[in-house]
């Protein structure tokens, strides 16, 4: 499988002057998100500034901004709110974080990440999600978002290690290269478990020395992570 490396662009996002826009997206935040105890205030005004409806364009704004997740074509989807920001939060991340993302999709997960660390590196298997997001990206002005079109199995090795990676698909067990990739410190929030069964939302935590500790969160759903040839 080829790949096809996909930089950012210096664009200035045009301004999103709809006020039923930030509406709803302020109407998001409080309900879906606070209210149900994400309390992280730099992932919550990473919510409040990313226009999720742009990442979601076949959907009306009402329910681009529901506590849902929705279909991007391809049989995946775009997480809902509240899963986009706990996962975030798990991550704690920092200003001067480089992170890797298996599981670009529109690129929403992408776009709140952007709004906080220094890099976002992220990989999408389906070439066709791959090159709309990246288009998507460019276009909101995500200067420090780089999609890459390859096997998330593998990680972005010419790039780690990470400080944080997130995941957006279940494998059935943690791809290893994605354990080898994350910086001693460094934290990984991913779900696991196996095509239409049981899911754990899983942090994966690497201490200074290299040791890795997995701790089970809470039971999620999520797309499967997809390899070469289920493509």
């Amino acid at each position: 499988m080829g790949t096809l490396v996909l930089g950012a662009l210096l664009l200035v996002p045009p301004p999103d002057t709809s006020w039923k826009h930030q509406r709803l997206r302020a109407q998001m935040v409080e309900e879906q998100i606070a209210g149900r105890g994400v309390s992280d205030a730099v992932v919550l005004a990473a919510l409040r500034s990313v226009p999720r409806h742009r990442f979601a364009p076949d959907h009306p704004p009402e329910r681009a901004y529901s506590d849902r997740p929705l279909p991007i074509g391809h049989e995946q989807t775009i997480s809902q709110p509240y899963i986009v920001a706990r996962m975030t939060a798990l991550l704690g991340p920092d200003s001067t974080d480089r992170v890797l993302e298996i599981g670009t999709g529109s690129g929403y997960q992408a776009a709140v990440l952007g709004e906080i660390v220094d890099s976002v590196y992220t990989v999408e298997i389906i070439p066709e999600l791959a090159a709309t997001a990246t288009k998507r990206l460019h276009r909101l002005g995500y200067r420090n978002v780089v999609v890459r079109n390859a096997d998330g199995f593998r990680g972005w090795p010419e790039q780690a290690p990470f400080d944080a990676i997130i995941v957006t698909a279940a494998p059935e067990a943690i791809p290893p290269p994605l354990v080898d990739q994350l910086a001693d410190g460094g934290r990984m929030v991913v779900p696991v478990g196996p095509r239409g069964g049981s899911q754990q939302l899983t942090l994966v935590t690497k201490s200074a020395n290299g040791t890795v500790d997995r701790r089970a969160l809470a039971p999620v759903r999520f797309v499967p992570f997809l390899h070469p040839e289920e493509n």
